[in-house]
């Protein structure tokens, strides 16, 4: 897990890596101890729950697209160019409703458990074993909300 110098190339993910997460694509393009950075696909329509990293500050850095970002209450919107702060400890859910498929950078660090959650999630198509196998990995999904 120690970095090493080099390039990931476009399109390619370490070691040939990509994964397939409830539909959206993640493919890893640097990893250490001290952070991991992936590119997704969030094709329309698609979100990810709310949800706590109590381990990690996380960002996403938009390329094209739009994706939609609730902070509890709060809803905002990140176009090409912007970059979404999520520090570790606030809950924050992600959509995409602008029609289009959207394309960004994800990172975390430090790293901690995500690489091997992402691992564990590929092609598993059960929510709630995605949310069971998250909180064994330092992702706590929201409960949710009463009706």
């Amino acid at each position: 897990m120690t970095l090493t110098p080099g390039i990931t190339a476009k399109g390619e993910g370490l070691e040939g890596t990509k994964w397939n997460i409830l539909g959206q694509t993640y493919i890893p393009k640097l990893y250490s101890e001290n952070a991991m950075i992936w590119h997704a696909l969030l094709p329309a329509e698609s979100f990810v729950p709310p949800h706590i990293h109590p381990t990690q500050d996380e960002w996403i850095t938009m390329l094209d697209g739009e994706l939609e970002l609730a902070f509890g209450d709060e809803i905002v919107t990140a176009r090409a160019g912007d970059t979404v702060r999520m520090p570790m400890g606030i809950a924050h859910g992600i959509t995409n409703k602008s029609g289009k498929d959207a394309n960004c950078f994800f990172g975390v660090a430090p790293s901690r458990k995500l690489f091997d959650l992402f691992e564990a999630l590929h092609d598993l198509g059960d929510p709630d074993e995605v949310v069971r196998l998250s909180a064994l990995h330092e992702v706590n999904f929201l409960p949710p909300p009463s009706e």
